[in-house]
């Protein structure tokens, strides 16, 4: 455990010492000089491909992602399981135009704030409570319109691997009024960086996308679609990886649900 919290430890170092450089530089850039774009989106790829490579190399974090397929062509909803960081490293190379959402208050700090705006990120005043709704959605039909796949974490902050789901009506409001195609979104990172932990664990982190859900349900039948979509492929994905050895420590509750789900669906795998 000393060793990896030693790796951690560098990772967090090597992180903030390369992303605090890279923000001011784009900040300014979205500031100073709208017009090169391009370049600042470059910047941010690099940004992404150098996390990836530092916890794969670093404390031991590889990734792996699958489905990409299930994308479709044109404006969609990527909706995706969010147990780490790592979530948004995984995704955003495979989402072409990504618009991410984002809590207003994160859009307010300068230099990352005007990044993010610059790059089509959509607001949402979680003080506002369901009055914050209105403003979020002609957001994401702005970005959707301007050519972005609109990315939301419908649980709206990391939760713990097997804990239980706590989907906010937001994502249901947005698939009914943008009228686009939801692709979710599965993964295991909570296994490997777990939610505020100081120490990240080796193994394989992996996201899987997953055929998507058409516009036109009832939010009932597609609440519950994307619900049971998104549960049943990241327990099963949790099983596989719990199976192959985990490095991590594993809590007594979270044994008690990985046995769990061993006699629900150990049997199908």
């Amino acid at each position: 455990m000393i060793v990896q919290a030693i790796r951690s430890t560098l990772f967090y170092l090597l992180f903030f010492i390369h992303t605090i450089p890279l923000a001011i530089i784009v900040g300014l850039l979205a500031k100073l000089a709208p017009g090169q774009r391009k370049l600042g989106w470059a910047l941010v790829v690099y940004w992404n491909n150098a996390n990836l490579f530092f916890l794969r190399w670093i404390v031991g974090i590889r990734t792996e992602v699958e489905g990409a397929e299930h994308i479709p062509p044109g404006g969609c909803i990527i909706a995706a399981k969010h147990q780490s960081d790592w979530d948004i490293f995984a995704i955003l190379p495979y989402s072409g135009k990504p618009s991410f959402i984002a809590k207003r208050e994160l859009l307010d700090i300068p230099l990352f704030g005007w990044a993010a705006r610059w790059f089509d990120t959509i607001s949402v005043d979680r003080k506002k409570g369901r009055e914050a709704l209105p403003a979020m959605m002609v957001e994401a039909r702005n970005a959707l319109e301007n050519g972005c796949r609109v990315i939301i974490y419908p649980e709206g902050t990391r939760r713990a691997p097997l804990e239980a789901p706590a989907y906010r009506g937001g994502i249901v409001k947005m698939y009914q009024e943008l009228n686009v195609p939801v692709v979710p979104v599965a993964l295991t990172s909570g296994l490997y960086w777990g939610r505020n932990s100081p120490i990240l664990w080796p193994g394989t982190a992996r996201a899987k996308f997953l055929p998507p859900i058409p516009s036109g349900l009832s939010a009932r039948e597609f609440e519950s679609r994307l619900i049971d979509t998104i549960e049943n492929e990241t327990n099963r994905m949790v099983l596989e990886d719990a199976r192959k050895g985990l490095a991590r420590p594993i809590s007594p509750r979270l044994r008690a649900r990985i046995a769990e789900l061993e006699a629900e669906i150990g049997a199908t795998l």
